[in-house]
């Protein structure tokens, strides 16, 4: 049975994970949300919230040469100690350039924590349930955020808020520390070239950029916004939980889609959807009238859209590769361009919106209406060579792309859409409907 023989041994890493995004989730809409209640302008929160994609990216070709020389768990203790340190000094001393010293130690800490978990799942992930456990760890870091998120209802003060994000890192270090998974050997890190990668998957680059600098936006800006048009911190809370639950609900079917259209449709599904979602979320203050009920209905659309455009990068990566191919290093250039485009949203984005709101969301419309046509305009990727679309969290670390079931090849096939069934059947039914009309 899967459940007693694959989650049960790593259900502590399980909740690990849970413990720490929750804490994530939290403090990174709440950093925002503070600093503005507090007089800072949007640009400079926005220079403090890109230190912590900074200090993630960073994370991603730093921070496994430690992991390596002194063991996962030894590193993950001294990683947790970090973002401890740099949760509590926030409560220590109010300070715009101190906090973003502490969002790049934060945001550093936090990426090496999920590489050092993500390895251990890896770890313990055979070919046979990799997928499964993959699929897990995606629902369970989705929820974990939105939880994170509704915890910001209950408007504590802010020494309380990150207390509380310590104590969650805490717990999340005890469950690492007791935990009986053998301790993995980690890959060296292994680089791949950008250039190169533009110019055999241009598509997928533009996607994971474009993708990142929507999910930078959405964390550091978006609550922001609401925060300026509602001016309370619980209906910020629930519209970025509603709207990461969104993205969560869209997984499955954007999946089944893409492997059936291909990822060129759906990646302009997801350009020129959210183009709609913003423009929704730019008019509709003249419209709602104060009540929050439409807000979340546009958010939990744009979430759909929006967490679905780096998963479906990676596939149509996937796609244009040659099968179990360099897979890991290429999800891990892609990954790099995520972060980089997380990090200039809101070093961009945030003296956008101080200067005005319409202009962000303008910016922001331009890069989603960019990825649809140009994602249109990419050539189409022959049936019999697409790939399996897989899950995977925008968030993640990355060694979560060794966790990739696309490795196998039997896994594939066997997970392989058959076009040519939904194909027949499709001509079958228009056959029938035919012979009625007649």
């Amino acid at each position: 049975m899967f459940l007693k023989r694959a989650l049960l041994p790593i259900s502590t890493l399980f909740l690990s994970i849970a413990l720490l995004a929750t804490g994530y989730g939290l403090l990174m809409t709440f950093i925002g949300v503070f600093l503005k209640q507090e007089g800072l302008t949007e640009g400079v929160i926005g220079l403090i919230n890109a230190a912590f994609f900074l200090g993630a990216m960073l994370a991603a070709i730093f921070s496994q040469k430690l992991i390596v020389t002194v063991g996962h768990a030894r590193s993950f203790s001294a990683f947790s100690a970090l973002l401890v340190i740099s949760f509590l000094g926030h409560a220590l001393w109010f300070d715009p350039l101190f906090w973003g010293g502490l969002r790049l130690i934060s945001g550093f800490a936090f990426y090496a924590m999920l590489i050092v978990l993500e390895s251990w799942l890896n770890e313990k992930s055979s070919s046979q349930d990799r997928g499964k456990i993959l699929a897990v760890y995606t629902i369970i870091f989705f929820l974990a955020l939105a939880i994170g998120q509704l915890l910001l209802m209950f408007e504590w003060p802010a020494a309380t808020i990150f207390i509380l994000g310590s104590i969650l890192v805490l717990w999340s270090l005890v469950l690492v520390a007791i935990t009986r998974v053998t301790q993995p050997v980690l890959k060296p890190f292994e680089r791949y070239s950008m250039p190169k990668l533009l110019s055999i998957a241009p598509l997928a680059l533009v996607g994971s950029f474009i993708g990142g600098v929507f999910v930078g936006a959405f964390y550091t800006m978006l609550p922001l916004y609401v925060l300026n048009v509602f001016e309370q911190a619980s209906v910020v809370s629930l519209f970025m939980a509603i709207t990461i639950l969104g993205g969560l609900v869209a997984q499955l079917p954007v999946g089944m889609l893409s492997d059936r259209l291909g990822r060129r449709k759906m990646l302009a599904w997801a350009g020129f959807f959210s183009v709609g979602a913003l423009a929704l979320m730019l008019v509709l203050p003249w419209v709602w009238q104060n009540s929050a009920v439409l807000l979340y209905m546009v958010g939990f659309l744009l979430g759909m859209s929006l967490f679905s455009i780096y998963p479906l990068s990676v596939a149509r990566a996937n796609d244009v590769f040659d099968e179990n191919k360099d897979l890991i290093e290429i999800s891990r250039t892609l990954l790099f361009s995520y972060g980089l485009g997380s990090f200039i949203a809101p070093l961009v984005l945030g003296f956008i919106l101080g200067f005005s709101a319409t202009v962000f969301f303008i910016v922001l419309g331009l890069f989603a209406l960019a990825l649809g046509i140009y994602s249109l305009m990419a050539e189409r990727i022959p049936d019999d060579q697409m790939n399996v679309y897989v899950a995977v969290p925008a968030s993640s670390a990355s060694t979560l792309a060794e966790m990739d079931p696309r490795q196998d090849e039997e896994w594939v096939e066997e997970h392989r859409p058959n076009l040519e069934e939904v194909e027949d059947s499709a001509l079958l039914n228009t056959s029938e409907t035919d012979h009625k009309s007649n």
